[in-house]
């Protein structure tokens, strides 16, 4: 059967099939010596702490604890009152038995985060879109803020618009669109006979919705260590070549230098504001959080969780993916500003849905080892990246 494309997609299929031989015979992992500099490159330039960043000179805002909020401001919203939380985030409606991981606040170390205003950023913003590109951390923190401002602004006319790779939320009665862009990698990803080809070198298509945004918010992480069918790509694309797998750090900062530059070179910075969220941890490990504990562990994850990490710093290790993306950004001609969100994220190892999540049926939700200790439960800490961003943005 004839294959109909594109001059474009043709020339791109042409490369492939002719690269296709080769990379069954030799079924590389990309180690090779570029690659490998890369992974060498990543052991001794990267800074041993986080970058902290942000636009106020005497708060350090991502340094900090979490304390008890025994008053009625927290949580800043009710899950039923805010439909379009999806279900695997919607931890209350399926069945999460504690309601203290929703009592915390974050601390900055020598300052108090201004208290969210929903209607003065629908003022501030009035007639402008807010953007978020990246993957389900991305729409985890894109619903939390509909939810922060619905709450503000209880009375706003609103519509909803649900797409993919494109879903717009509107406040009418401001002109105000918050929207989420799903796009995973950042850059494309191009199928080609059902084969999916993550094009590290290429954003293209992907861009193109972005430049309109008056705020962007970009975030990726999860999706490059991903194995197995929960991985997103059949081949990697770089330098023309094409690869079943490669080292994953080396790929994420190859994908990471194609968007800064592209953010760069294509986003008019004097009319849009251009941040990245850093990299959301995961709490798989109780040995990491339990180091010198004598505390018997029960289960391999987060499940049975219900408070935050005392202390400042989270005692495992510092994500290898968070020295790429801080390495990526400070290159950058104009750094997007880094909402590091990271450490004090660590420091939440209660706020996952763990089994509460609409996304496992009631067999599933019955095994710990089902839990989901990626994404985080609304309302929850995704709120807290938003009251950074508010601040960010406003202060």
């Amino acid at each position: 059967m004839a294959l109909l494309c594109s001059q474009n997609s043709c020339s791109v299929l042409a490369s492939f099939l002719s690269l296709l031989v080769v990379v069954s015979l030799q079924c590389q992992v990309a180690s090779s010596a570029g690659l490998l500099s890369m992974r060498h490159h990543h052991n001794h330039v990267h800074p041993v702490r986080p970058m902290v960043q942000t636009n106020q000179s005497t708060c350090s805002l991502f340094v900090g604890t979490w304390v008890r909020d025994e008053t009625e401001t927290h949580p800043l919203y009710q899950s039923s009152s805010c439909p379009i939380i999806d279900p695997e985030f919607n931890c209350q409606m399926y069945g999460r038995p504690d309601s203290g991981y929703l009592k915390y606040r974050w601390k900055p170390l020598n300052c108090e985060l201004p208290r969210f205003n929903g209607v003065e950023f629908l003022l501030n913003m009035k007639g402008k879109t807010v953007m978020f590109v990246g993957d389900s951390l991305g729409r985890n923190q894109w619903q939390s803020l509909i939810c922060m401002l619905s709450a503000t602004a209880s009375q706003a006319q609103t519509q909803l618009v649900r797409g993919d790779p494109l879903s717009i939320f509107r406040f009418l009665d401001y002109g105000v669109s918050i929207s989420f862009y799903r796009a995973p990698y950042l850059v494309e990803v191009h199928v080609v006979q059902g084969k999916r080809i993550l094009r590290l070198e290429k954003v293209d298509g992907n861009g193109d919705g972005w430049k309109s945004a008056d705020v962007l918010s970009f975030n990726t992480g999860h999706w490059w260590s991903h194995q197995g069918s929960l991985q997103g790509w059949d081949y990697v694309e770089l330098g023309g070549k094409y690869y079943p797998d490669m080292d994953r750090l080396g790929a994420l900062e190859t994908g990471m230098k194609t968007w800064a530059n592209w953010v760069d070179t294509n986003i008019d910075r004097s009319k849009t504001r251009v941040f990245f969220q850093a990299i959301s941890p995961t709490h798989y490990n109780p040995n990491e959080w339990n180091v010198g504990g004598t505390t018997v562990m029960t289960t391999k994850n987060c499940y049975g969780e219900t408070a935050p990490i005392s202390g400042t710093t989270y005692p495992g290790a510092y994500s290898e993916q968070m020295r790429v993306v801080d390495m990526v950004i400070r290159e950058m001609s104009n750094p997007a500003y880094l909402l590091d969100i990271t450490m004090l994220s660590a420091l939440r190892k209660d706020g996952h849905p763990s089994i509460y999540s609409g996304e496992l049926s009631p067999q599933q939700r019955a095994n710990p080892n089902r839990a989901d200790c990626s994404h985080w439960c609304l309302p929850g800490l995704p709120d807290t990246w938003n009251e950074l961003f508010y601040t960010a943005l406003f202060y």
